[in-house]
């Protein structure tokens, strides 16, 4: 498994709209291969600025590098800047390899 993440830091007074944008963009990522999930959060507030992380998790690092070289990731990428910035510097990415995994048991 391989999870990556970008981390934003909003200003309190962009928070709302932030959040619109995220939840009113259409995504196609459950149509690549190798994705498995994607979650959006929402963290804590701290002098008036709260931080978000988008989180997607793939199979492999090879299928989310993948995907960073497709048309689908320039597509969705490809108004990035015509909106207003609402958050502040760059996204900061992080990416992680899994070393351990455990699951929820599943009732019989």
């Amino acid at each position: 498994m391989y999870l990556a993440m970008n981390r934003f830091t909003v200003p309190l007074e962009n928070a709302a709209e932030f959040e619109e944008l995220w939840l009113s963009r259409e995504s196609r990522l459950n149509e690549l291969d190798g994705f498995v999930a994607f979650h959006m959060l929402k963290g804590p507030e701290e002098d008036g600025k709260l931080l978000y992380a988008s989180h997607t998790v793939w199979e492999t690092e090879d299928h989310f590098r993948a995907w960073t070289k497709s048309d689908a990731f320039r597509a969705s990428h490809a108004r990035a800047g015509q909106t207003r910035k609402l958050h502040e510097g760059a996204p900061r990415f992080e990416g992680f390899k899994s070393i351990q995994s455990i699951a929820a048991l599943q009732p019989a």
